[in-house]
């Protein structure tokens, strides 16, 4: 699937970590055939091991190999492509062997050692921009990227620390980050978070994602990246900044009617960067 030059809007979209196999899957499957009946290029994401929870106590995950197995099934029996994130080099080279996509979490977009190790699989690498970066700092990332041999690059917003326990979306960082040359994501379930704001626990503001997307898709981003679940109360991360599975396919349905409302000057723009 590509993104960027001229290519359709994109999502990147499942829970925020693998919770179960049947859960994954079912997930899997409500999202893919959410995203085909909107006509919307899918990448389903969920992730093996949350290495950066808040509490010692937080579930993480699976682990690398079980949480691989569940990603190369839900490859096979939904056809989509993969994402999934890395916190250590060595988890690079078999994340790669089922993940289409390796993603660079925003705490770690300064980990030069990670980012080596993830372009030297040659998959694509999703740069999330840390929360303490300044959007025009991301072609520091992309550096080490493009050094280290890779070559499919995409950048994605999550949003900048704004005090404590808060974040805010500058939207002139999708333009300035477009400039970079790359496909540009906008990660806005994770911007609508509130990061350790819960009691151990990172808190959330859901009610703000539909407004934020609908913002950054008239603002031109190549894709949307949105944490989905059938139940956010009972997620076993992220939950109170994931899209209930029941909002999906109508702000999907919005965010296509912006894209068109825009004349296409969106696509226009991601087909004629710098």
């Amino acid at each position: 699937m590509a993104l960027g030059d001229r290519q359709p809007l994109a999502l990147i979209a499942g829970p925020c970590v693998i919770e179960s196999e049947s859960h994954a899957l079912a997930m899997a499957r409500a999202v893919s055939a959410t995203a085909g009946r909107a006509g919307v290029p899918l990448v389903f994401k969920a992730s093996f091991d949350k290495a950066n929870r808040t509490s010692i106590r937080s579930y993480r995950g699976p682990g690398l190999e079980a949480g691989l197995r569940v990603l190369q099934r839900i490859k096979d029996d939904c056809g989509v492509p993969v994402l999934t994130d890395i916190h250590e080099p060595h988890q690079a080279a078999a994340a790669a062997e089922v993940a289409d996509v390796l993603q660079i979490p925003a705490f770690l977009s300064r980990q030069t050692d990670l980012i080596a190790a993830a372009a030297a699989t040659g998959r694509p690498v999703n740069l999330k921009k840390g929360q303490f970066l300044a959007p025009e700092d991301m072609r520091h990332v992309i550096d080490k990227i493009t050094a280290a041999g890779g070559k499919g690059i995409l950048v994605t917003e999550r949003g900048a620390c704004f005090g404590y326990h808060n974040l805010v979306v500058d939207m002139r960082a999708f333009p300035i980050m477009r400039a970079l040359g790359h496909p540009v994501v906008f990660d806005v379930t994770h911007s609508v978070q509130l990061p350790g704001g819960a009691d151990g626990q990172s808190g959330g503001r859901a009610e703000f994602i539909a407004p934020l997307a609908a913002a950054g898709v008239a603002a031109g981003v190549d894709g949307v990246f949105l944490e989905v679940h059938d139940n956010p109360a009972a997620a076993r991360s992220d939950g109170r900044n994931s899209l209930p599975l029941e909002h999906l396919e109508p702000l999907l349905e919005r965010l296509l009617a912006i894209d068109r409302a825009a004349g296409r000057t969106a696509a226009a723009e991601r087909g004629n960067r710098p």
